[in-house]
């Protein structure tokens, strides 16, 4: 049976007040004033709410003592996340030989503090980011094409053929695909000189200026992968950008521009998430030089400068390009580039002295703290942070007495000077002797360590703007929303994790574990996880059990409502489960992490309204009824704060708990049915279900692997059904976009 917790008594001010009242005829029939403006009375309220007091104190001892007991199993709130970050500085004025910015350099947003992961060399240039958009509609004008095809033709290009116009654009703010929006799979960048430097020979202080420096670009993609996979074995190697510079000097007989490939280092998977990359720029940097008027911008040379403020600034191009057979969509790229996080270093704060007693938990002044941050001296010596007491050595080394006399052990004891850290509560804890050593009596203890904002570190472009330390001149901004921040996890949530922590320890281990884990996650809103155990899905038709060691997680994101169509997880979003689940699995499972996939069905609905009742109401209440059986999460995709019900709501079909269940075919009888349970709803003239790939029957589109249903198509009427093939009629055929023909042209823009 449950466990209740006592109220040693249940006593307000109010019953005080009254009890002590009734006494008084009793104990003195001479007071017959019982007014509040009475001494007396004021004395017997005074009284009341002093016991009233001391009342809830003594009935919040049970709470205390099975709070310590929380404690003593040693569980701790999971701690506050600090937020991550990517900004670019620029070296508007400072020396062309500035040295680079230290790591830990200090930024703020306002009153929240952010540090640079890594040191930087801020170069003295600025950059302009620029790609070869095809022009889709050249087939709606052949007089263009026409144009362009005769005015290089009678430039006598070899073998010619036809002609591809592009017009030269400047990185978009909303990014942009390289495979499928650029002619040449590349994004070109120019590099210039700064707008303050206007002496003669600034281009060519410039170069020398570069020669040798690091260049250190910042890539923002745009991940959209609804997969990822964590396996017990070595990562693959995974695919790079491909940076490349213009060989110097003429060009050669054929007139065709030659490139050699820069060295990346890579900091991250900067296709997958946000990262950054390190190269050596060469001592020769340099344009293309003796360019007939017709061949700029032509084939594989950079895009014409049509500005030519620009042009007379132009030191060299980069082209930065994506190799063969990757997908390379960027919503951000630039110089000058580092990450951030959001936290705030706290140096030589003075804690209370050594004790001497075993145990001592000594308090740090700002909290949450980040783990791993914090640096501690005791008597000026430091000491360093263990995960378990247990395992720390003695104070006092001795000999084992499970040896026999004489034996000896190589075994080097463990480290004593030891302490553990809870980051959510800032408290550092010591041993008592035996494991662990105990600061010494008097001993001076002093600590460095770094506190987060958590959620608030979440701030939007631009805002990261000051820092107190940088060389006057040097600029910087945030050109992407900082992420990844999340508050600590509140005492009523610790609570009730108590016992699913005591199962799984914080290890993935059985399916309950997997999906109790993941949903602790910080900083994601996840409405949905499922367990694949043993299964795979890149063995095709596979079922759960068929792979051992294999583990499949299906996530689903709260749905956002500015981003309408079915919740999918995105690269972002897979990363920080990734990094998250990582460390807690078997080193032997091979984890997949996937989004769903959605099968999209349509659906006609007849009904019979009950008389007088509104048509328009009941065929709204009937379309919300087939949406919210059909969604992936439960309750349906209308209130995207909630993944249970809300307390009284009634589900559509009362087994789905979690949303449409997986391998759970979809049955015209058992739609109808659900349209027919609608109040209102006097019957059900006709249903019909079709599938967009075509497959499945007109009673059933069945559902495998890691497919969800999601209606693209519903129409409910009043009266007969209207015809799927009707319905289909009315959706617009899918836009597409014509191939690409053999050089790439520049079409110049008109002006007035």
């Amino acid at each position: 049976m449950p466990l209740a917790l006592p109220e040693l008594d249940n006593r307000r001010f109010e019953d005080l007040r009254a009890e002590a009242l009734a006494r008084i005829p009793v104990h003195t029939p001479e007071w017959t004033n019982f007014n509040r403006s009475d001494p007396g009375i004021t004395l017997l309220e005074v009284f009341a709410y002093l016991a009233e007091t001391v009342l809830y104190t003594a009935n919040r001892v049970p709470e205390r003592n099975r709070l310590r007991f929380l404690e003593l199993l040693g569980q701790t709130l999971r701690p506050a996340s600090a937020a991550s970050g990517i900004v670019a500085f620029t070296n508007d004025a400072a020396a062309l030989d500035l040295p680079p910015l230290p790591v830990g350099t200090e930024l703020t947003a306002g009153q929240i503090g952010f540090r640079t992961t890594q040191g930087v060399d801020v170069l003295p240039v600025e950059a302009r980011v620029f790609a070869k958009r095809a022009i889709a509609d050249t087939a709606a004008n052949p007089e263009l094409t026409a144009y362009y095809k005769q005015l290089y033709a009678a430039f006598n290009q070899p073998a010619l053929g036809d002609v591809s116009l592009y017009e030269t654009i400047a990185m978009p703010p909303e990014g942009i695909d390289l495979g499928a929006e650029t002619i040449d799979r590349s994004l070109w960048i120019a590099l210039l000189t700064r707008t303050g430097d206007r002496a003669p020979d600034a281009v060519a202080a410039a170069r020398a200026a570069l020669a040798g420096r690091t260049l250190t670009l910042g890539f923002v993609p745009i991940a959209e992968a609804a997969e990822r996979r964590i396996g017990p074995a070595a990562p693959a190697l995974k695919p790079e950008p491909i940076l490349e510079v213009p060989q110097p000097g003429p060009l050669s007989a054929d007139r065709q521009p030659r490139y050699r490939r820069i060295p990346l280092r890579l900091d991250g998977d900067v296709l997958q998430a946000p990262g950054t990359a390190q190269a050596v720029l060469p001592a020769d940097l340099s344009d293309f030089e003796g360019l007939e008027p017709l061949e700029s911008g032509t084939g594989q040379f950079p895009p014409p400068l049509e500005d030519t403020a620009l042009a007379t600034r132009l030191i060299g191009w980069l082209r930065l390009r994506a190799p063969a057979g990757v997908a390379m969509r960027l919503l951000w790229v630039g110089i000058n580039a580092v990450m951030v996080e959001q936290r705030t270093r706290i140096q030589g704060e003075a804690l209370p002295s050594g004790t001497g007693e075993p145990g001592q938990v000594v308090a740090l002044a700002r909290k949450p703290v980040l783990a791993g941050s914090v640096r501690l001296t005791v008597n000026g010596r430091s000491w360093s942070a263990t995960d378990d007491l247990a395992a720390a050595g003695s104070e006092v080394p001795g000999e084992d007495p499970r040896l026999a006399p004489g034996t000896v052990t190589s075994r080097p004891q463990a480290p004593s000077q030891v302490f553990t850290l809870d980051a959510e509560a800032g408290l550092l804890r010591f041993g008592d002797g035996a494991t662990g050593a105990r600061p010494p009596l008097r001993a001076p203890l002093r600590a460095d360590y770094d506190v987060t904002e958590g959620r608030e570190g979440n701030v939007g472009p631009g805002r990261i703007d000051r820092g107190a330390t940088l060389p006057l001149g040097v600029t910087v901004t945030n050109p992407v929303r900082s992420w990844g921040g999340a508050d600590a996890e509140t005492t009523e949530d610790g609570e009730a994790q108590v016992t699913r922590f005591l199962q799984h320890r914080d290890r993935c281990v059985t399916a309950a574990d997997f999906a109790t884990i993941a949903l602790r996650a910080p900083s994601l809103e996840i409405g949905r996880v499922e367990v694949l155990a043993a299964y795979s899905p890149e063995l095709g038709a596979a079922q759960p059990g068929d792979a051992a060691g294999a583990v499949t997680l299906m996530v689903i994101p709260r749905p956002d409502p500015a981003k309408p169509g079915p919740p999918l997880p995105d690269g972002a979003f897979l990363n920080a489960l990734c990094h998250w689940l990582e460390p807690r699995r078997l080193v032997t499972t091979e984890l997949f992490l996937r989004g769903p996939a959605y099968r999209g069905i349509w659906i006609s609905v007849g009904i019979e309204v009950e008389p007088g009742r509104s048509i328009a109401e009941i065929r709204a209440a009937v379309e919300a009824a087939l949406r919210n059986s059909l969604a992936p999460l439960a309750g349906g995709l209308a209130v995207p704060e909630a993944i249970i019900p809300a307390p009284g709501a009634v589900l559509a079909t009362p087994s789905q708990r979690n949303g449409w269940p997986l391998r759970k075919p979809v049955l015209r009888l058992e739609l109808a049915t659900i349209a027919a349970r609608v109040e209102g709803v006097a019957f059900v003239r006709g249903l019909e279900l079709l599938a967009e790939d075509g497959g499945g029957t007109p009673e059933e589109v069945p559902m495998a692997g890691l497919q969800l249903p999601w209606i693209i198509g519903l129409s409910v009427s009043a009266g007969e059904a209207v015809p799927i093939a009707e319905l289909r009629g009315a959706t617009p055929p899918p836009e597409t976009t014509s191939g690409i023909t053999s050089l790439p042209v520049p079409v110049v823009p008109e002006r007035c």
